[in-house]
């Protein structure tokens, strides 16, 4: 690890929010990860019937409790969630590393397809932030999902570094060496969102001040077919699902319909 990397990982154990604020009926699960760690989720059941499985990596900082508010809306849409906390944060135990969250979210997707109120060929892959970029990898891999969401995704960490230290007059000129000497490569989502098969939908706000919002056209660009890009005017850093959620929310709905119908027709991934 580069002596920068840390810079995206930023966990804590703090307790931000409780499901039972909202009415949400949840499970506190645990699962293994790889190298003999324990990874730690909250598992949100589908008010009704379910129609699939989403699995949602969150952002870089805090743990479940900060982020499971972004997803709560969709129990009631007839979906499960599974919000998991990576290595490190929250009650999960080791340490984050860019190659650890990746096996994590293949771990999280696994234990899912494990459920017995859980439907194997109906798993959809939703990141965001941070989460998003993971989430790129994990689906070109070959996690056996039926459609991933890409919400906030940068396309490369040195370039996310490097455009947030140019914003700032006073780091402009840190940009290029930091982000080139202090950043490690790889596991970048520009290198692999070509190589993801299923349906994809990115999700990006106009006024995104953490990372370039033109990355999410960059990647979209890059992707194969099928892709739909989703610009939501006026939306901050992954905020879109709140600050538009007329657009953001029947969009992700329609799409996530259209991956299940896609896995009935024989196209979703084994």
């Amino acid at each position: 690890m580069a002596l920068c990397d840390g810079f995206f990982y930023q966990p804590n154990c703090n307790k931000y929010a409780d499901p039972r604020q909202y009415g949400l009926a949840y499970e506190q699960v645990d699962f293994d990860g790889t190298d003999g760690l324990k990874l730690s989720g909250w598992f949100f059941p589908a008010v009704e019937r379910a129609s699939g499985t989403v699995v949602h990596c969150h952002g870089n900082a805090g743990n479940v409790s900060s982020h499971f508010e972004c997803v709560r809306w969709l129990p009631e849409h007839g979906w499960n969630v599974l919000c998991f906390d990576y290595r490190g944060y929250g009650r999960s135990t080791g340490r984050p590393t860019r190659r650890g969250m990746i096996d994590d979210a293949h771990a999280a997707t696994q234990y899912v397809r494990t459920r017995t109120d859980v439907d194997a060929r109906r798993v959809v892959l939703l990141g965001q932030s941070l989460g998003a970029a993971v989430v790129a990898v994990v689906a070109a891999e070959g996690a056996p999902i039926c459609g991933a969401v890409i919400d906030g995704a940068f396309d490369s960490y040195r370039g996310a570094v490097r455009w947030v230290l140019a914003q700032q007059w006073y780091t402009w000129g840190a940009a290029w060496p930091v982000s080139r000497w202090l950043i490690s490569s790889g596991w970048d989502p520009i290198d692999y969102i070509d190589q993801v098969s299923g349906p994809k939908l990115f999700v990006q706000g106009t006024d995104d001040d953490i990372i370039d919002w033109h990355a999410a056209e960059r990647l979209y660009e890059r992707a194969r077919q099928p892709k739909e890009l989703l610009i939501v005017e006026g939306a901050g850093h992954s905020d879109a699902f709140e600050v538009a959620p007329d657009l953001a929310r029947p969009k992700v709905l329609a799409f996530m319909a259209r991956c299940l119908d896609n896995s009935q027709a024989g196209g979703a991934q084994p």
